[in-house]
């Protein structure tokens, strides 16, 4: 969902059926699956698929193309690197973002040796086909600073005078944070309320827009109240969109 799923982008994935074959009878021009490495070197059209799909893309004259890591649920971009065609299909085989190492010569799987991993749940190639993007949930800090991401330097703040910062924006959440819990439950109901009310009055968009506003930014003081990260609640968005409702509230009620 990070993603855009626009013309200039194509979707590497696609599920297999028992067969073996593309469950969209290859509809999409280019199938490559996720697999184990035992599972594509025991099934030959499977090997057939991900060969054909490395040979498609463009690398440079030195075999090479930039991969970019970005975060499946927030959208961040974690990181870029290049990959090389043993790069790209071991991180098809692994789900483990890999790269191939221009100092050192070498393929390196991020977070092998701190442990943060960036788990790949889909792959996408750019309309050129000469660059792509590991789309994956990382298991931790994806910069060797301790940062989530390597791009945290903003040029235009640098280029500023002096930071722009929102007293009012300050003040009202220390204020939030001040208040018991149920007058914080009570405030973030008020907003929901208000919110409803712009859809029963038939009020205008800009209205319907601002007081989501105000009910978003209620809920993610409450997150911090509660120390969830914004993270977690994309992520069970994203688990969602992979099966119905009713299977999701079937999968609450067998936990509970």
């Amino acid at each position: 969902m990070a993603v855009s799923y626009s013309q200039c982008v194509q979707s590497l994935k696609v599920s297999l059926t028992g067969s073996g074959r593309c469950r969209d009878n290859d509809m999409k021009r280019n199938c490559l699956v996720f697999a184990s490495s035992t599972e594509s070197n025991s099934n030959p059209v499977l090997q057939s698929k991900v060969d054909r799909l490395l040979d498609s893309v463009k690398w440079d004259n030195k075999g090479l193309a930039v991969a970019i890591a970005q975060n499946v649920d927030t959208g961040a971009i974690l990181m870029q690197g290049f990959a090389n065609r043993d790069a790209l299909a071991t991180t098809i085989s692994s789900r483990k973002a890999t790269f191939y190492s221009r100092s050192r010569s070498t393929l390196w799987t991020k977070g092998e040796t701190s442990q943060n991993f960036i788990n790949v749940q889909d792959i996408f190639l750019d309309c050129d086909r000469d660059s792509i993007i590991y789309l994956g949930k990382p298991d931790g800090p994806t910069c060797h600073t301790g940062s989530e991401t390597c791009y945290y330097t903003s040029v235009l703040d640098a280029l500023k005078d002096q930071p722009v910062c929102s007293f009012i924006s300050l003040a009202h959440t220390a204020v939030l944070f001040g208040i018991p819990e149920s007058e914080l439950d009570s405030s973030d109901s008020e907003e929901a309320d208000e919110l409803c009310r712009t859809l029963e009055e038939n009020e205008d968009n800009s209205r319907t827009a601002s007081e989501m506003a105000d009910v978003l930014y209620h809920a993610m003081v409450l997150l911090a109240l509660k120390d969830v990260k914004a993270e977690e609640v994309l992520e069970v968005l994203r688990k969602r969109f992979s099966h119905s409702g009713i299977e999701e509230k079937r999968s609450r009620v067998s936990e509970n």
